[in-house]
């Protein structure tokens, strides 16, 4: 799929792993439409204008077809949506017993967000690709964002592991019902992002958590994960598959 002259939509697109890979996108020509949430708006309006007239703010929620739905006509409305990477995510903690569990708020927060969003943004944009005229016989791509916890979740993360393993479940059959659109569905699954979640954390911690991928030993760059979407992007044979970016870590149990 070719990326100049496209537009994308990118959610989460103010910061972390959704802003990288806009400022990747937007440097490969194509038109970038980031949804973020309202308290995000200063960020993504910065970000929008840093990035220039071709990037657009549309604050959202994921969660929220209609939202979503704003941010897809707008992309549409600039150049042929053929580009949406579903980088919006949340990633709370809760125990299943004790005096802190969680008592099922957290579970659909975490579905709704993770999963729903994604789930929205592969509908919403899949219906606008579909309507267009197929380039080099692709209409278009749908990047997901699942994680290495789908696959190894630790203690404390089961409403998040069963998120993300939800987003890898969907890769497959989303692929096969929107293959015959030209459309293609692929997932990344980052393993220990430098992203805002370890925004709080000092460095000596950064420096202990990223000490525990086997190589390169650190966290993951936000860059990395964009060239990984840029990738998945220009290989038309890069369809319906999961793919760990992750240094190689498999996760202990805590």
């Amino acid at each position: 799929m070719r990326i100049v002259g496209s537009s994308a939509v990118v959610t989460g697109g103010a910061s972390g792993l959704g802003a990288a890979t806009a400022r990747r996108l937007t440097a490969c020509g194509a038109a970038v439409v980031l949804l973020d949430l309202p308290s995000a708006a200063e960020a993504g309006e910065k970000l929008a204008a840093e990035l220039g007239d071709t990037t657009t703010f549309v604050a959202g929620d994921v969660t929220d077809w209609d939202d979503v739905g704003r941010a897809v006509d707008a992309a549409s409305g600039i150049a042929p949506l053929r580009i949406a990477v579903a980088a919006a995510g949340i990633a709370p903690t809760g125990p299943l017993i004790g005096p802190r569990a969680d008592r099922g708020e957290l579970f659909a927060r975490m579905l709704a967000v993770n999963l729903g969003g994604t789930y929205a943004l592969l509908s919403r944009a899949a219906a606008a690709m579909a309507e267009s005229e197929p380039v080099d016989d692709e209409r278009g791509v749908v990047v997901c964002t699942a994680s290495i916890a789908a696959f190894e979740g630790q203690v404390g993360q089961t409403a998040y592991a069963a998120s993300k393993a939800g987003v890898a479940g969907l890769t497959l059959p989303a692929a096969r019902e929107l293959a015959r659109h030209l459309i293609r569905v692929v997932t990344i699954a980052p393993g220990l992002f430098d992203t805002p979640m370890f925004a709080g954390l000092s460095d000596d911690v950064r420096h202990s958590v990223g000490a525990q991928v086997p190589h390169p030993s650190r966290l993951g760059r936000p860059e990395e994960y964009a060239a990984t979407v840029e990738h998945m992007i220009t290989n038309p044979m890069l369809n319906g598959e999961v793919i760990r970016v992750d240094g190689a870590i498999r996760m202990a149990a805590r």
